[in-house]
């Protein structure tokens, strides 16, 4: 199980990484706070929704969400450290203002993914 979360998490952070170094400067404007709260008010509920998701993919009980959100956000937890300390050679299309946001958005996915895996109906 741990294994398989582990690489289904980094084939995300793997391909979001590459469409943010495609298409991030539309997604990450550091000049708008209103477009940057929006960002993170629709993150937090879906990143939950999302690994609610995978946690029912993968068939693990509920009651092993938590640990399975772990190990689905594991690879970025350890890798967007290294993304925001070296934002502009990472995600050159961007200005390198946005790694604070950039920052931030990572965090705002990664609790919305814990709360997901967290709450019970």
């Amino acid at each position: 199980m741990q294994r398989r979360l582990v690489l289904f998490g980094f084939t995300g952070w793997l391909l979001a990484t590459f469409a943010l170094r495609m298409v991030g400067q539309r997604l990450l404007s550091s000049n708008h706070w209103s477009h940057i709260l929006l960002l993170f008010a629709i993150s937090f509920p879906l990143m939950a929704i999302l690994i609610r998701q995978a946690c029912r993919g993968a068939r693990l009980r509920p009651e092993q969400w938590p640990t399975g959100a772990v190990f689905l956000l594991l690879p970025t937890l350890l890798l967007d450290p290294f993304s925001s300390a070296f934002f502009p050679v990472v995600f050159p299309n961007m200005a390198p203002e946005a790694a604070g946001v950039f920052g931030g958005w990572m965090i705002i996915c990664c609790a919305g993914g814990l709360v997901g895996a967290l709450v019970r109906r």
